[in-house]
């Protein structure tokens, strides 16, 4: 395969990614990874690379955007990324060190986890009182929803901060925003509502993946050949799943959507991964 061939492959399946990943609010990074390995059988470790390079991107885009329009807290994110970055930095330096064949059973597992709570109908929870400890941290906050500034507060910081831990090690060890974890401890855990809860994982997302970059570059696994391409297919893709998210009336077939083709692939990065092919 010529590199030319090879780039136009990369960027038209990571505007698909971006695109798939800006409906479904999950990243690219599911569909990025098993592309380069399964596809074009790049080694998962740069798969990895490339995939937390346009996690970087895409996120800082976004979290602009949320912060200005007021749905983002600030105090929450900063307060949970030192969790998610010890655990992706962590992560990271693990991932050196684990076989490629059980990175790819990990990451399907973690695919049809994700699948699944995609499915899952989207309620907000307002809990107005909080922990002594949110209290004292100064966690609580306002979103506007419809014209309105809605008061929340925070419950249960410490087994929010322990699930973060588990977010960002998923997160340095699979080279993908981990968003679906972050959202279960924000929105199950600490009952904040799932507004704040998403851009919240979003703003987070980015911070944390450049806490795992540092090992993958440290090692020589961001190959910009394989990166480059991927950030541009994943931004222009991200883009027209925001304006194409705008239009739509309806979330339902996108959750359908996603939970299918995440579902495929989940099977074939453990079926690979068992049969070491990976």
């Amino acid at each position: 395969m010529s590199v030319i061939i090879f780039t136009v492959i990369i960027l038209i399946g990571s505007y698909l990614a971006g695109l798939l990943g800006s409906l479904t609010g999950l990243g690219g990074g599911f569909i990025i990874i098993p592309l380069l390995t399964l596809v074009l059988h790049v080694d998962i470790h740069y798969a990895i690379g490339a995939s937390i390079v346009s996690v970087i991107a895409t996120s800082s885009g976004a979290a602009a955007a949320y912060v200005k329009e007021g749905l983002t807290n600030i105090r929450i994110g900063m307060f949970l990324e030192i969790a998610t970055t010890a655990g992706a930095f962590t992560g990271a330096v693990l991932s050196i060190y684990v076989p490629a064949n059980y990175i790819a059973i990990l990451f399907g597992a973690i695919l049809i986890f994700s699948a699944i709570l995609s499915l899952r109908e989207k309620i907000d929870h307002i809990v107005q009182h909080q922990s002594p400890l949110a209290d004292k941290l100064k966690l609580k906050g306002t979103y506007p929803d419809q014209g309105e500034m809605v008061a929340y507060g925070v419950t249960n910081i410490v087994g929010g901060f322990m699930m973060m831990i588990f977010a960002g090690l998923i997160s340095g060890l699979l080279g993908i925003g981990s968003g679906a974890l972050k959202v279960v401890a924000m929105d199950n855990i600490m009952r904040i509502p799932f507004k704040v809860s998403t851009t919240t994982s979003n703003f987070m997302i980015g911070v944390t993946a450049a806490a795992s970059a540092v090992v993958y570059i440290q090692r020589g696994y961001i190959n910009p050949g394989i990166a480059m391409p991927v950030v541009i297919g994943v931004l222009i893709g991200a883009l027209s799943g925001a304006k194409i998210l705008v239009k739509s009336t309806s979330s339902v077939w996108l959750r359908w959507l996603f939970a299918i083709i995440i579902t495929v692939i989940a099977v074939q990065m453990i079926y690979h991964g068992i049969r070491e092919e990976i």
